[in-house]
């Protein structure tokens, strides 16, 4: 391999030097003013990401923005569950007019705070009943349908840069599509999946495991729109790459609109 394509495949190392820049001495902090921590290591995992996303979501909204507007704007109306909110930068993109409620699911409840200012500036509030952020993981579909109170609540599904770091993700989609999301409902996402291309795929699965500990289970070869089409039962399926970007990168991006069969 060329020296050019060898230092692209190592490219995630500038990523993880400012994950942990941003995040390690905060992070540290908390363990000593809360030494319990330490048998906590998901909630440390939170604190860590909860930094590491303070710092790198402004800018990856910003150079994901024209994807988001294109997937999310047309089509995201009714009930919104939107996995993995994370600070709630998805809400931007949302049509107002188009939507009854926007329900923000985020474990990390650190970052919950930053999903009411956001919702706030768009005049979404739980006091109004038109905002709901729950605690749990997309993989507790159970939990949802008890927050939202009923069997396929959802009009639409939004995931954004998620599906990569969820837990048992093929049974998580389907869980999602067949008991959340409404007949006729539609699945929205924008993802970082695995490279078609066996040479990148490869270095994909290297780097995950350190990549997955920096930022909270993320990985870089899963072929989230691969499962998504797997899943089954839709009535219209687009999937679709970002304007620009190579097919010889390491996050390698797809969007996709899905429909449910009605």
């Amino acid at each position: 391999m060329a020296l050019p394509g060898l230092l692209r495949r190592c490219s995630v190392l500038i990523d993880l030097s400012h994950a942990f820049k941003v995040a390690l001495w905060p992070t540290i902090k908390r363990i000593l003013h809360e030494p319990s921590l330490l048998f906590d290591p998901q909630t440390l995992s939170y604190i860590f990401m909860f930094h590491v996303w303070t710092f790198f979501a402004p800018y990856i909204d910003e150079h994901s923005a024209a994807e988001k507007a294109k997937v999310i704007t047309p089509y995201a109306h009714g009930v919104i569950l939107d996995v993995g909110a994370g600070h709630g930068h998805n809400i931007k993109y949302l049509d107002r007019a188009r939507v009854t409620k926007y329900v923000a699911l985020e474990p990390n409840v650190l970052m919950h705070p930053e999903i009411r200012r956001t919702a706030g500036a768009a005049g979404l509030s739980e006091a109004d009943g038109n905002l709901i952020i729950l605690a749990c993981g997309a993989e507790d579909t159970a939990s949802i349908l008890t927050s939202l109170g009923g069997y396929q609540p959802v009009d639409t599904v939004v995931s954004t840069l998620t599906l990569c770091s969820v837990p048992e993700p093929q049974r998580t989609i389907k869980s999602l599509v067949s008991d959340v999301l409404k007949p006729g409902g539609e699945l929205l996402f924008f993802e970082h999946v695995q490279n078609p291309h066996p040479h990148v795929a490869r270095w994909q699965r290297f780097w995950s495991p350190l990549w997955s500990k920096a930022f909270d289970g993320c990985r870089l070869d899963r072929p989230t729109h691969v499962w998504v089409q797997e899943t089954g039962g839709w009535e219209k399926e687009e999937v679709w790459g970002q304007e620009g970007e190579s097919e010889d990168h390491l996050f390698l991006h797809r969007s996709g609109r899905f429909v449910k069969s009605s």
